[in-house]
């Protein structure tokens, strides 16, 4: 009988020590895929540049020219980071060359560009549209320059960002109760009021959050969403609530007082949304109309993390449980609408669904989320045709955003260089709070394993990492500072930082486990 007790825990020992290593492997091949998925979609999507300037078109039925809001905003910077982790010549000679060109053809009042017509190598309308310029560049900026930025830090990239942001409120016309603003569109200011926030934290610029507040009174003295007859919590209307919360983040670091003046309406917004627009299983609907109550429509948005980003927020910045508790609420039902068709099933629905829970379950990882976000992913990943393609329009990159989220959350974060589409990088936490890694690969290769650093504190010198729109979610980091213990010992964050040099085979695959000596 004491050998039959040895025998069972000697192998529940083991059981247990395989556990995370399975795992790795595990979501090795879900990273794999989903890495080979998006490296396929550019490859699919660059056959059908313009050969004239090298541009993509908004997409690939009729409408043959290239514009911000959609080709440039959606499609092209997912493109980039896509190069980034699968094809750095790419990234460094297509990918920069498109951006420099896309400057020299299409910027029409100032740096703000406008559509550019393949057909006719000109612009695409006799005079511009100022207004419509001005949206094209406030999603440019957001939706596309700013998720690179969170990933790459300053680069070409962030400089083409600060540039538009500065032309957008160059240009504004609009006088309000708080001044001249560029626009009074929920999506519009929404955008500004991220995009500025973050890139105040990001250069110190004063003029950012002077610009942020504006906007953030307009709205929190002057007119609050939940005072509009019609409030949108799409991907058309969503960006006020989370702009409103990251502004109030700001406010709550570097002006208390303004964070109390806005404090009641802040919540006030919150618990409508909660009162009104929220379902059984804590779904939200794409449109209510707030005084009255009234569903406009009675389809569940896909963009109901990016609205809970901002209770995750407010909970955290004031202390308020039911905002925290709202969002656990929603994350533990998920499996319940495994099989909710987003947006009538396009890649599009789905991605921005799944984006908005990984970001969320990086903060509070429930289990029906994170089995709820396989599911999800399976479906997503199974979107593109073998050309590369996913559906043929500028949403396409959103498939490829989400894609790389996914990956990048199997991987926690690290990726190989150079990239190969056989290599299986992957990794899984275990009970021990040590994380591990595998690499396998279908044939020799020899590279570099590379981590994530807090790109928030070292990019975007953000306080905290407070959850926001289209970021990428921090996994495993290598702070500078940071001392971890391997299985031969010590290991400095210089060490990591540089990058681990990896040789394996089909017979001899990788191993590592890392923990910080300061984990618990």
């Amino acid at each position: 009988m004491r050998w039959l007790a040895l025998i069972l825990v000697v192998s529940c020992t083991v059981a247990a020590a395989q556990a995370p290593w399975e795992r790795a492997t595990e979501n090795a091949e879900q990273a794999r895929t989903a890495f080979v998925r998006c490296w396929r979609y550019v490859g699919g999507w660059l056959q059908h540049a313009d050969p004239e300037t090298g541009l993509i078109p908004r997409n690939l039925s009729d409408a043959f020219y290239w514009n911000a809001k959609d080709a440039a905003a959606d499609n092209y910077p997912f493109m980039v980071l896509t190069a980034f982790f699968t094809d750095r010549a790419l990234f460094e000679g297509r990918m920069k060359a498109m951006l420099e060109t896309e400057q020299r053809l299409c910027n029409r009042v100032g740096r703000l560009p406008d559509d550019w017509l393949f057909e006719t190598q000109a612009f695409r309308t006799p005079q511009p549209d100022m207004g419509a310029i001005i949206f094209g560049a406030s999603e440019y900026v957001k939706d596309g320059l700013l998720p690179l930025t969170e990933w790459l830090g300053p680069s070409p990239w962030s400089d083409r960002m600060l540039g538009l942001l500065d032309e957008v409120w160059r240009y504004a016309a609009i006088e309000t109760e708080v001044g001249t603003i560029p626009a009074t569109s929920h999506e519009v200011c929404g955008e500004m009021m991220q995009s500025l926030s973050r890139m105040y934290w990001m250069t110190g610029n004063e003029v950012y959050r002077e610009q942020a507040y504006r906007l953030a009174d307009y709205y929190f003295l002057h007119h609050s969403p939940i005072e509009a007859k019609q409030l949108r919590l799409d991907d058309h209307g969503c960006e006020v609530i989370g702009g409103l919360s990251e502004v109030y983040f700001l406010a709550a670091h570097k002006d208390p007082d303004k964070r109390d003046q806005w404090r009641p309406v802040m919540h006030a917004i919150l618990d409508r949304i909660l009162e009104v627009a929220r379902d059984k299983d804590g779904l939200l609907i794409s449109t209510v109309n707030p005084k009255t109550g009234k569903l406009l429509t009675d389809d569940k948005t896909d963009n109901w993390g990016y609205n809970y980003n901002a209770f995750w927020v407010v909970s955290e910045l004031d202390d308020v449980p039911r905002f925290r508790d709202a969002v656990e609420f929603v994350l533990g039902n998920l499996l319940n609408v495994k099989d909710y068709k987003w947006e009538g099933g396009g890649a599009d629905g789905y991605a921005d669904s799944l984006e908005g829970g990984l970001n969320l379950l990086n903060r509070l990882p429930v289990p029906q989320a994170i089995e709820w976000a396989d599911y999800t992913a399976a479906i997503l990943l199974d979107k593109p045709r073998d050309t590369g393609v996913v559906e043929g329009w500028h949403g396409d990159g959103n498939f490829a955003r989400t894609a790389l989220m996914y990956a990048l959350w199997k991987t926690q974060g690290a990726y190989v260089a150079p990239w190969r589409a056989d290599v299986r990088v992957g990794a899984a936490v275990g009970d021990d709070g040590a994380t591990y890694w595998v690499i396998e690969a279908d044939w020799p290769w020899h590279g570099m394993l590379r981590f994530d650093v807090p790109r928030h504190a070292e990019y975007l010198h953000l306080p905290a990492d407070y959850p926001r729109l289209n970021q990428f979610p921090e996994w495993f980091t290598v702070p500078k500072d940071a001392v971890f213990e391997g299985e031969t010992g010590e290991v400095t964050a210089e060490k990591l930082r540089n990058g681990l040099p990896v040789s394996i085979s089909p017979k001899k695959p990788y191993r590592l486990w890392l923990k910080r000596r300061d984990t618990p």
